[in-house]
């Protein structure tokens, strides 16, 4: 029993670096690659996997778990096969080598961000298989391209399709974030997106006149007013010791206008990037901004390059059975769990959008967060444990 729990530990551990080499990395992502690996996962689980598209080259992958009820609302097991780019020059070791040295850690983007995840789901299913376990629900094991650039041609258009629909999902789990304590999070909603883009238009002219309706006079109020309000939330979270995803975060990302030192342009763009957390009013917030600009001055608008819909929350509570099932499992492993909302934006979004209630939660706990940072890493221990932990969740809420 134990080698055989040896054999399985070095399989997940090799599966999980293996998909790591793939460099599935933005952007102009091929992912072939990670389609072929997917196909021999599924093949070594014995399990059927259908590749759908709502784009050509954005694959999106599902294996299958029939289960012994498959009238009932199924189980989506998801997690993105897309990396944030890198920059290897700031890493120890190559970003897309899976090295793991003498304590175990293993070093790839996409190690937390969120291929473990991935990995995980399959090796936990392949051991309650070996176990001769069966569940009551269908699980379906996705896996979706283009999650770090929006969701778009990935989840955010798929979950509109035929194809979504037939899968029949009744509860979706999906990514969270590695916590640097003995606690695991868990994020039941996410802050909305809105990247705003505002335009100050003006007279141009020569370097040297003080003209009046500048653009450089009207980005300064604009920008006033955006940090202004940056400021306020920022203390608010200190305050009230609030979580980052309960307080509206803006941040100026961009800034582009001007032709020469000596011409004063006639237009100056700036992008903002914000995260608006779920109990602020989008009509009352998009109003303030028009009013921002009224202003600023004349000609003064903005445009948004993604602006999301307000999704609610999924409910934890006793009307929710998938949640009461993910937390008695917690419970059952003494998983001390932190909840909230989730500063970022992830696929879970989408679904929710449907109604489905969806669970965001990475099993890494022990853990510095290092999403998207250089040196990304998850020990592997920390990567086997989490198998352990969907092997008493998956069958929980599968079969309710």
């Amino acid at each position: 029993m134990a080698h055989q729990q040896e054999q399985l530990d070095a399989t997940a551990v090799e599966n999980f670096r293996e998909y790591l080499r793939i460099p599935s990395v933005h952007p102009n992502i091929n992912y072939d690659d990670c389609v072929k690996f997917l196909e021999k996962q599924a093949k070594s689980l014995d399990l059927p996997i259908k590749v759908y598209h709502v784009d050509p080259k954005k694959p999106i992958v599902v294996l299958t778990w029939k289960g012994t009820d498959p009238s009932l609302p199924t189980i989506l097991l998801n997690s993105h096969m897309d990396v944030v780019p890198v920059f290897a020059d700031h890493w120890t070791y190559a970003p897309f080598s899976a090295h793991m040295n003498e304590q175990g850690n293993i070093y790839a983007r996409g190690s937390q961000d969120m291929k473990c995840v991935g990995i995980q789901y399959l090796e936990a299913i392949r051991r309650i298989k070996l176990q001769g376990e069966k569940l009551k629900r269908t699980i379906h094991i996705s896996f979706v391209p283009e999650e770090e650039v929006g969701g778009v041609l990935g989840m955010k258009e798929f979950v509109h399709t035929k194809d979504f629909k037939e899968l029949n999902v009744g509860f979706a789990l999906d990514e969270g974030v590695a916590n640097p304590t003995e606690n695991y999070y868990m994020f039941y909603g996410e802050r909305s997106i809105w990247q705003v883009e505002v335009h100050c238009p003006g007279n141009p002219g020569h370097g040297s006149m003080l003209l009046d309706n500048t653009p450089g006079e009207k980005v300064r109020i604009i920008i006033d007013k955006f940090m202004d309000f940056r400021a306020k939330q920022k203390a608010r979270l200190a305050e009230l010791k609030l979580n980052l995803g309960n307080v509206t975060s803006i941040n100026l990302t961009k800034i582009n206008g001007g032709v020469q030192a000596n011409v004063i342009p006639n237009n100056i763009t700036v992008m903002f990037d914000c995260r608006i957390d779920p109990d602020t009013d989008h009509e009352e917030f998009e109003t303030m901004l028009k009013s921002w600009c009224k202003e600023a001055g004349e000609g003064v608008h903005f445009t948004y390059h993604e602006k999301n819909p307000f999704i609610p929350n999924t409910k934890l509570d006793n009307d929710n059975q998938f949640w009461l099932a993910f937390k008695k499992s917690c419970d059952r492993q003494n998983i001390n769990l932190e909840t909230g909302i989730f500063p970022g934006g992830t696929d879970s979004r989408f679904i929710r959008s449907l109604g489905i209630p969806a669970i965001g939660f990475s099993p890494m706990n022990k853990t510095k967060i290092l999403l998207h940072d250089h040196d990304e890493y998850l020990n592997k221990d920390v990567f086997l444990n989490g198998i352990k932990i969907y092997m008493d969740i998956i069958p929980s809420v599968a079969n309710i």
